[in-house]
């Protein structure tokens, strides 16, 4: 029998999910189907409890249900439970299980997409959020040389030092703390380029061979690409290997296989 599967959000008509494990079961030969579930804001759960009763085997989790769908969760990967969010359900048995598959997404583009190492490198991550809180831990397992946090207000860094404490010695700061500091890595988990918006950063903040890696990805390059490139960074990306990148190791965490990304990210880059 056909396995089901879909992506979860308010609003969802947006999504590429269903593209993107279309061609990741295509290439790799599961038999699923993949929909789009459009969940009431006021009732997520009972979205989720009747694909499940209707024998929907795991849901990816959009916004605005990630902090929802980590309280749903009866087990939780480390990773989720260092988020604090799941954009990965697992249906088995009684068992739901909750993952956070964004940050190991973005460490597989940069390791593979953009060819970059991450270990023994200097990386800044712009911006205290939710979504730098998701990709934490997996850049933390790649043994970066030093790993810094800015945010606009330094005590929300502060509270994601703290939350990682046991894991690495984060740096924590306000960006006015960025003055005459060297990184290789830069990650804009703000969502500056989605208004349009600069970020407080100088040239001086790219180290020779710098990769400066935006979460968001759109048509062209976006407001963050383009500063790096006028800083000096030897190298910029968008957050679309990232998109696919975290929608395999859903889908590997589904079934087990793990489909190649680049065919799929090349079918998506505009």
């Amino acid at each position: 029998m056909t396995d089901q599967y879909a992506v979860v959000g308010n609003p969802i008509a947006h999504s590429k999910s269903p593209m993107i494990h279309a061609e990741f079961a295509r290439q790799t030969g599961q038999d699923l189907v993949y929909a789009k579930l459009c969940a009431p804001l006021d009732d997520f759960a009972g979205c989720v409890t009747a694909f499940r009763d209707g024998g929907g085997r795991g849901l990816n989790v959009t916004v605005p249900f990630k902090v929802e769908a980590f309280r749903l969760a009866t087990r939780l990967t480390e990773r989720a439970r260092l988020a604090e969010a799941v954009n990965t359900l697992k249906f088995d048995g009684d068992q739901i299980l909750g993952d956070n598959t964004d940050g190991e997404g973005l460490v597989q583009d940069i390791l593979a997409g953009c060819a970059f190492p991450i270990a023994g490198k200097r990386v800044l991550v712009l911006g205290a959020g939710g979504a730098t809180r998701g990709i934490l831990l997996p850049l933390i397992a790649q043994q970066p040389a030093a790993l810094m946090v800015v945010n606009r207000t330094a005590a929300k860094a502060e509270e994601l030092r703290a939350h990682v404490a046991d894991h690495f010695a984060v740096e924590a700061a306000g960006f006015e703390a960025l003055a005459g500091r060297e990184f290789d890595l830069l990650i804009n988990a703000t969502s500056a380029s989605l208004s349009a918006t600069a970020l407080p950063i100088a040239q001086d903040n790219f180290a020779r061979g710098a990769l400066a890696y935006d979460l968001a990805y759109g048509n062209g390059e976006t407001v963050f690409m383009r500063q790096a490139r006028v800083c000096g960074a030897a190298q910029v990306a968008d957050g679309l290997g990232m998109l696919v990148g975290q929608a395999a190791e859903s889908f590997y965490l589904w079934r087990g296989v793990r489909p190649d990304t680049a065919p799929v990210i090349a079918l998506l880059r505009p």
